[in-house]
């Protein structure tokens, strides 16, 4: 089969890489529909984490080609979203929706989601079925589903948002974007979308945005704590990773207020004593997608949804190289791949 390997820091090829197989009674084998280019695999191609001919990508949506004998709850022919984290959903953790920490927990894109087969361990707790064969509008939208909306979701979760809350969103890539929509479908009264570019804040009104700031930073904080009253928002997702949106996150939130996190976290250290005075309340981390996957899939495929906006570009998977550049320079949101 095809599939995208990263060689070196910008270096993206496409090859012929070994077919997956079942290697445990409990995997899948999916033939993917659709894959995409997360801002998280943009960490590796500019450097900042290792990459070493290593298979990418860990977002997928597509039908069941094969099954282990233990599989019981996933059958051939079914069309499929999965998250990028394999769960058992039968232990503790899992009981508890943090799926994404499972005890049993193995990482899906390390087969490499972005190519033509994946496989998926662990299937009956990782992947979900659709309600039949989705149409093509819709398989943009379960594709953002896999991470991006799930993560998202996850965010607005974690920092309580609800009716009556007052929402600021570090960050305007994917997550963040949906991080908005997410806040408006939990009924948000207010959301304030921080973003510098034009396209991003366009699309951040049509899921839901209230209000626009520029600035980044303590600058950024300080705008919001202005458009509340000196108080600060009661919740704040923070969806990139850097210490500066961290801090602008944590300075945001008003006392008693809740933050977010699901930015990568890239040398990312926290002040004690201003997080001890700041009294608010932390929480985030690795998105357990799938927690959220019944009620996303179905939100979406009612057409109550369209997280799938999000890509911006959508090309084959031959070009996944110019789809990471684009990227990069921020000529694009998301890049969709067709395999």
């Amino acid at each position: 089969m095809r599939g995208v390997v990263m060689h070196t820091a910008g270096d993206v090829r496409v090859e012929e890489r070994e077919d997956p197989k079942i290697i445990e009674p409990t995997d899948a084998i999916v033939k993917l529909t659709a894959t995409c280019v997360c801002g998280s695999d943009l960490w590796p191609y500019r450097g900042i984490e290792p990459a070493d001919h290593t298979p990418m990508g860990h977002e997928y949506v597509g039908v069941v080609t094969e099954i282990g004998d233990e599989v019981k709850n996933i059958a051939v022919g079914n069309f499929v979203v999965g998250s990028f984290f394999a769960s058992d959903n039968t232990c503790e953790i899992c009981e508890a929706g943090y799926q994404s920490r499972c005890a049993h927990a193995e990482y899906v894109g390390a087969g490499g989601a972005q190519a033509e087969y994946l496989r998926v361990p662990l299937a009956d707790g990782t992947l979900v079925a659709t309600p039949g064969m989705p149409d093509d509008d819709l398989i943009p939208s379960l594709l953002a589903a896999s991470d991006v909306l799930g993560t998202g979701w996850f965010g607005a979760v974690a920092a309580e948002v609800g009716p009556g809350k007052t929402v600021a969103v570090v960050g305007d890539g994917a997550v963040g974007l949906l991080a908005i929509l997410a806040a408006k479908q939990l009924g948000a009264e207010r959301i304030i979308a921080m973003s510098r570019h034009a396209s991003r804040q366009k699309l951040a009104r049509e899921f839901g945005a209230s209000d626009i700031v520029t600035e980044r930073g303590d600058e950024g904080a300080s705008r919001i704590k202005e458009l509340t009253g000196g108080y600060g928002a009661h919740s704040v997702i923070e969806a990139v990773g850097t210490q500066e949106s961290m801090m602008q996150a944590i300075r945001s939130t008003r006392p008693g207020g809740h933050v977010g996190y699901v930015g990568v976290a890239h040398g990312v250290e926290l002040p004690g004593e201003e997080l001890f005075f700041a009294e608010v309340h932390l929480h985030g981390g690795p998105a357990p997608v799938r927690r959220f996957l019944p009620e996303l899939i179905q939100l979406i495929w009612d057409r109550k949804i369209d997280p799938g906006k999000v890509f911006d570009l959508t090309l084959p998977l031959d070009q996944a190289a110019e789809g990471f550049k684009a990227m990069d320079e921020r000529r694009a949101i998301k890049t969709l791949l067709k395999p």
